[in-house]
């Protein structure tokens, strides 16, 4: 692979700390194999014929010193679709193992996705580069490594919305086709097709997974295991202090505390992961691995976006929470041998529904624009809301924008006028029942009740909840939209999308058709409804 030092780019600067302090694969063929006591494998990207860029997200850019004419130059394409290492580069996979599905798969990895190396900023900030769908690593087992526009797409532009959002995530700085056709059965169906290809390169502070932990603990490597855990605890949590026994019991408290605050945001906004894997679950509490993921159009509790998941349903909308716990319990088996004190790990997680519950309610009690939760009147208010929320369709997004317009000192409003400002939330109204309008309008009233306690003014509830509640979020159907222009070469509504999703809480005036219900056409569309981990 080229290596190129005489361009603007090369004014990154790189400080590859994984590489430099972690174990090797001594072994540097690109096979797939079990790669035993290493962190990573060295491992070049794959080339590609005719790299073109989609977008890239100029936040990232500027995060990254990386001017914006730098982002257009030529130089730019090659570098981030893998077909060129700027100097100070250090290429690599890493190495990790989890559990899917509830089950021990072993060892995992980095299959489809290449570090590029650790940019640090002029503020000191370290951020890892990642390509993902630049070629076969070690880790690959059956797959080709590579990916397509379509979920390269829907990653690149969820991982923006998520940020912009206030949700913990990882970023993505570009979405570059790479002139390949690649071959995926999308349905399982047996009937594969050809595929534009592309790549996405993802930042963030570090890619280190619960997964990393555990496919040394599974060996009984508990070498490389301290040395993985001391390495984390002095470059991402240094605040903890020098690694020790008390020290590695209270990061496993923090990780446990990251990934709670990440859920709640998941459940705020709609977002269902759809793949709640070890393997997907980042040791900074970051949104990771944007597959078959899903927006909550309807709000249904039971509702996964994953087709492999359809049966099942282990990872979907309501059960976050807990997958959540049980990930952060195998994560807690993993850490135990340098621990071996089960008291301290255990509490830790049985706490964790306890005080996931309380940021909860808390995130909910501020959906309603309430000032706190409180236990007395507030519980059975979410209850009964979770309900209504259940009578008839209802856009959850839609309906708690909506509700933020509704007047909560006027007592006088028949059932109509009460209803009036939420009906752009159902999906089908005219098919609400006598019985549905008269529980709805019900709890409209108990709401009214309880905001007024607060004794803050419409305005300034409404503004309060605008702040929370978003009013764009990246439905599936507008992903599907992108996806299908951008397969014909059309970029525009990519671009669109990623600057409207900048600001998810302002009002756009001259964006409200990005604010709609789920169009009737998107309702069982692939990509739309269900999708597939076939990327």
């Amino acid at each position: 692979m080229a290596t190129n030092t005489n361009t603007p780019l090369s004014a990154l600067k790189f400080d590859n700390r994984f590489v430099r302090e972690l174990p090797a694969d001594p072994d540097s063929d690109n096979i797939r194999r079990q790669v035993l006591s290493s962190c990573y494998s060295f491992v070049d990207s794959t080339q590609v014929s005719s790299p073109q860029l989609v977008a890239y997200s100029r936040d990232v850019a500027e995060l990254l010193e990386i001017s914006e004419d730098d982002c257009q130059a030529e130089l730019f394409k090659h570098v981030f679709a893998g077909n060129e290492l700027l100097d100070g580069m250090k290429s690599y996979a890493q190495c990790y193992g989890g559990h899917q599905f509830g089950n021990w798969a072993g060892q995992l990895g980095d299959g489809r996705a290449i570090n590029l190396g650790e940019v640090v900023n002029q503020q000191g900030q370290h951020h890892t580069l990642q390509l993902k769908g630049s070629g076969p690593t070690p880790y690959s087992r059956s797959g080709d490594g590579f990916a397509v526009l379509r979920s390269s797409l829907r990653e690149f532009l969820c991982s923006e919305a998520m940020f912009h959002l206030g949700v913990p995530t990882t970023r993505a700085l570009s979405l570059i086709t790479t002139g390949e056709q690649i071959t995926r059965d999308m349905f399982y169906d047996g009937r594969p097709q050809k595929e534009p290809g592309a790549v996405v390169c993802r930042v963030a502070p570090s890619f280190l997974r619960f997964g990393s932990y555990e496919i040394f603990a599974s060996r009984g490597d508990l070498d490389t295991l301290k040395q993985l855990v001391d390495y984390t605890i002095r470059t991402d949590f240094p605040h903890l202090g020098e690694p020790s026994v008390d020290v590695y019991i209270q990061w496993f408290a923090e990780i446990a505390e990251r990934t709670m605050d990440m859920v709640v945001h998941w459940m705020r906004v709609g977002f269902v992961h759809g793949v709640l894997n070890t393997d997907n679950m980042s040791i900074l509490g970051l949104t990771i691995d944007y597959g078959p993921y899903g927006w909550i159009d309807n709000y249904d509790p039971n509702w996964t976006p994953n087709t492999t998941d359809a049966e099942g349903r282990r990872y979907r909308f309501g059960t976050q929470p807990q997958i959540a716990q049980w990930n952060i319990l195998q994560l807690g088996n993993a850490l135990y041998p340098l621990i071996e004190q089960a008291e301290p790990l255990q509490k830790i997680i049985k706490d964790f529904a306890s005080d996931y519950t309380g940021k909860w309610q808390q995130m909910r009690a501020e959906k309603l624009g309430l000032k706190q939760f409180i236990a007395d009147t507030d519980e059975e208010l979410n209850t009964e809301l979770h309900e209504v929320l259940q009578l008839v369709e209802t856009d959850m997004t839609i309906f708690y924008r909506k509700l933020a317009d509704l007047d909560v000192h006027d007592q006088t409003f028949t059932d109509d006028e009460l209803l009036s400002p939420l009906m752009s939330a159902y999906y089908a109204p005219d098919a609400m029942s006598k019985d549905d309008k008269t529980q709805i309008c019900s709890w409209l009233r108990q709401y009214q009740q309880r905001a007024r306690q607060d004794d803050l003014s419409n305005e300034i509830r409404r503004k309060n909840m605008n702040a929370i509640n978003p009013k764009y979020v990246l439905r599936n159907y507008l992903a599907q939209l992108a996806i299908d222009d951008a397969e014909q070469g059309d970029f525009a509504l990519v671009n669109e999308l990623l600057e409207l999703l900048r600001h998810p809480y302002d009002e756009q005036a001259d964006k409200e058709n990005f604010a709609l219900k789920r169009p009737d056409w998107a309702r069982q569309r692939a990509g739309c409804s269900m999708l597939s981990c076939s990327s």
